[in-house]
């Protein structure tokens, strides 16, 4: 189906019942170069779902593309923080709703490409009123527990908010935080602000999954990917963004990369310590991605046998046939 017949199975749809296309997938996988490529093929634009992007001056470690590509293949939705700023889903959720219909009234297919999976979750199922993490309380409630333990913080959750507490495991630290989070700092039940959800987007969702037919080759793109940052300066750049001021306790320097070089700036890790660890947490984070994505439905898989530079236009004609 070439462009000019896309516009025209397109002709008369509201923006709302344009399509979305969700190129989803492991890092090192090409969502990317697919994006650019659908951009190419049809009328659309791109938006990052990617929550490492939204940094400014953060580009080596991301992997950020380089801003000729950005000049040719807009995205929105990247270099939209300081290093220092938090951004999260709720903030992504604004965001990009604001992108997508901006896209769409203009007619243009909304291209959303990343791997940060939740992103996805918060567009297809909506997204609690939560309130913000406050880093100050997450502290002070993460010491609490180091003091008398998570079933401690378990049971003040029960006089707090028995409702939520119910669902959750004495021992489960991520989640009687957020939930000892957001009632301290409301004063409400997780419960009340679930009933003020934001709903999902109501366009129709292409999923789309790129991955490797050899787990291999993902873990080979993955260790080269990490060396390509190393000798494009990724000691500089976390060098560079401590001297302007980046406070090295910061979300953004808790990425994958940024965190495992802070450790080697700081003297704890040696040099091929640091690249291993780099390496060993991409590692597991594409292995979380595929894990997520396997548990979605109506997903159309998209297997690459590992080529350097990917043809994308067998992945383009699926993406085609599936719009109506």
């Amino acid at each position: 189906m070439g462009g000019l017949s896309v516009v025209n199975d397109l002709n008369g749809l509201t923006a709302e019942q344009l399509p979305i296309v969700c190129l989803m997938g492991p890092t090192a996988t090409g969502k990317t170069d697919a994006a650019a490529q659908c951009t190419d093929a049809f009328p659309s634009e791109i938006v990052s779902v990617d929550s490492s992007l939204v940094y400014r001056g953060m580009d080596i470690g991301t992997a950020k593309p380089d801003a000729d590509f950005l000049r040719k293949y807009p995205h929105a939705l990247v270099d939209v923080r300081d290093p220092n700023d938090t951004y999260s889903v709720a903030d992504f959720y604004a965001d990009c709703t604001r992108e997508i219909r901006e896209i769409t009234d203009r007619g243009n297919i909304p291209v959303l490409a990343g791997g940060t999976m939740f992103y996805f979750s918060s567009l297809e199922r909506g997204l609690s009123d939560l309130p913000k993490a406050d880093q100050a309380l997450r502290d002070s409630i993460s010491q609490a527990a180091a003091d008398t333990g998570w079933p401690a913080q378990h049971q003040k959750l029960v006089e707090l908010d028995p409702v939520s507490s119910a669902r959750i495991d004495p021992n489960d630290a991520q989640r009687i935080q957020r939930a000892l989070e957001i009632v301290i700092s409301s004063g409400k039940p997780v419960a009340e602000h679930n009933k003020l959800r934001k709903p999902p987007i109501p366009n129709p969702m292409i999923k789309v999954a790129l991955a490797f037919t050899e787990r291999s080759v993902l873990h080979r793109r993955v260790e080269m990917r990490f060396d390509v940052m190393l000798e494009r300066g990724l000691e500089a750049e976390v060098a560079g963004l401590l001297s302007s001021g980046v406070d090295p306790s910061s979300a953004a320097m808790r990425m994958i990369g940024y965190r495992q070089m802070l450790e080697y700036l700081k003297g704890d890790l040696s040099y091929n310590d640091m690249r291993q660890k780099g390496v060993a947490a991409t590692r597991q984070l594409a292995k979380r991605q595929l894990t997520w994505l396997r548990n979605q439905s109506n997903v159309l898989w998209w297997m690459d046998v590992g080529m350097k530079t990917a043809n994308f236009q067998s992945l383009i004609e699926q993406i085609q046939r599936n719009f109506k």
